[in-house]
């Protein structure tokens, strides 16, 4: 790599999106520290021009993928996967059993024989340029029939990650750009949906990835995966720090609790609690805020119906939508009695009680009728109980994502010279398709779309090339009836009893 040092302002974007970390600013100027595999990522985020190819020297090329690292003697690839020894280029792991992976992969199987493949796509290698058969396609047999799984590790550019965060804690409004700050802020997906407790960000995908903020998006998806935390800013909205299986932190509140459900459902689980609770119960709620005598519920358990009349576009009986915002229950109420639009005096009586609580039981407070005020004090031990139960009824809040993705070129060609024919097969139950032995949902429609639990992948087998795409392993696994039929690559076939003699020589990490 040739560097212009004269042109170099010090930004230190070329840093920041190394994916060896070997570019680095020293007094203001970039450095390039030696293991360089001219992958060009300095090139593609560089203002100034600093960077140029000068002349190709006798590296080793790594021919994996479209970035054809230039690797030095007894180093790795932008990628981490490929390695130079004595100047042959090598597969960093070996391939996986089934059985390796099979505890990360929850749940019970379905005893069809192709529901499992022979062998995972971890570690196995590629097959760009698209043409050439997978690395490995292997053939066994299972309950009297001849079964084949053919893997690879699949690059997916045109990819991207949904995470979901168990939180009532409002946000921002949907559709909302969200921003890292790497060297300047940078645009990497934006705020999804809300689902039944939970809030779902979009990050990644082709646009996004394809754009000029592609690179930073990536390395951060990638850090993401690897379990590390990161802290993304939503536009006009909060700031939140996620890492993957721990609690969110959501504008400096970390969320413990994911609620039991919205506010009427709520109401309508623990209505008997509720009875004895108060003589009115309010669960505030940023997408149903139930009020308990009103509710069915309540009238159910012949509640009396209380001179309390609440704020909010009435849905139903009892069910009531209030604005969102950062207050209670993920609403715009931060005092609990302003929830409140009347009260009929002549239906509170001095003595009558008022509990109002969010969704999870978290904030809470109790109120008794003194000379026609609601005037707070001390729960009572029915109400104690009720926000006991409540709390306890909670999940745990939690950050999680799925990967989503579509198999493509290199990953369906490995398989069959017929694309098409697999397609087909996968849509008609022939073929089954699994992500490093985790099984994914296939969406209907055309081409092979999935989403994946990226939790029950092994960890360690998503990696991420520059260009940039991520890589994961995956597994077409069918019988060799089916195999045939699309045009499977017969010529590149092995029993899988010979690849598991061999793959200990031939596959063995460093």
């Amino acid at each position: 790599m040739k560097v212009d040092i004269d042109k170099c302002i010090g930004c230190g974007l070329c840093g920041e999106v190394c994916p060896l970390g070997i570019a680095v600013v020293e007094e203001r100027k970039i450095k390039i520290n030696e293991g360089c595999v001219e992958c060009k990522t300095c090139m593609k985020v560089c203002p100034e021009g600093v960077f140029s190819i000068e002349v190709l020297d006798d590296k080793a090329m790594c021919t994996a993928c479209p970035i054809m690292c230039r690797i030095p003697v007894g180093a790795y690839g932008a990628c981490m996967r490929y390695y130079n020894e004595k100047n042959e280029i090598k597969r960093k792991g070996r391939v996986h059993t089934y059985e390796e992976v099979m505890d990360l992969v929850k749940g019970s199987a379905d005893e069809r024989f192709i529901e499992q493949p022979l062998l995972t796509g971890i570690g196995s290698g590629t097959t760009y340029p698209d043409f050439r058969p997978s690395p490995f396609i292997v053939s066994g047999v299972r309950d009297g029939v001849d079964i084949v799984t053919v893997v690879t590790e699949a690059p997916l550019s045109y990819s991207g990650v949904k995470i979901k965060i168990d939180t009532d804690l409002n946000m921002g409004q949907e559709g909302k750009k969200i921003y890292i700050r790497r060297k300047g802020k940078r645009h990497i997906g934006h705020l999804c949906t809300e689902e039944y407790g939970s809030k779902i960000l979009s990050l990644g995908g082709v646009n996004i990835l394809t754009s000029k903020d592609g690179l930073f998006a990536a390395k951060v998806l990638f850090e993401f995966l690897k379990g590390k935390k990161i802290k993304v800013e939503i536009e006009d909205g909060q700031t939140l720090e996620l890492l993957l299986g721990k609690s969110p932190k959501v504008g400096g509140i970390t969320e413990e609790r994911m609620r039991v459900g919205c506010g009427s459902a709520t109401t309508g689980l623990f209505a008997p609690y509720m009875f004895k609770a108060a003589d009115e119960v309010i669960v505030l709620d940023g997408h149903i805020t139930g009020l308990f005598s009103e509710h069915p519920s309540g009238r159910y358990l012949n509640k009396v119906r209380s001179g309390i009349s609440i704020k909010g576009q009435k849905s139903t009986d009892g069910r009531y939508f209030l604005d969102k915002g950062s207050g209670w229950g993920g609403t715009t109420i931060e005092n609990p009695l302003d929830v409140i639009r009347d009260i009929d005096a002549t239906k509170c009586p001095d003595g009558m009680t008022l509990l109002i609580t969010e969704t999870t039981g978290r904030n809470f407070s109790f109120y008794r009728m003194k000379d026609g005020r609601l005037t707070k004090e001390k729960a009572t031990p029915g109400a104690v109980k009720f926000i006991n139960v409540l709390r306890d009824s909670c999940e745990r809040s939690q950050v999680s994502a799925i990967f989503a993705a579509g198999v493509g070129g290199s990953a369906r060609a490995g398989v069959t010279k017929n694309p098409i024919k697999l397609t087909k097969a996968v849509h008609e139950g022939k073929v089954n398709i699994t992500i490093g032995g985790a099984k994914p949902f296939i969406f209907p429609g055309g081409g092979i779309n999935f989403l994946v639990d990226v939790e029950k992948i092994k960890y360690g087998s998503i990696y991420l090339t520059p260009t940039p795409s991520f890589v994961l392993p995956v597994e077409y696994t069918m019988t060799m009836e089916t195999f045939k039929a699309i045009g499977g690559h017969i010529e590149a076939l092995r029993p899988i009893h010979e690849v598991l003699k061999t793959m200990n020589y031939e596959l063995l990490c460093l």
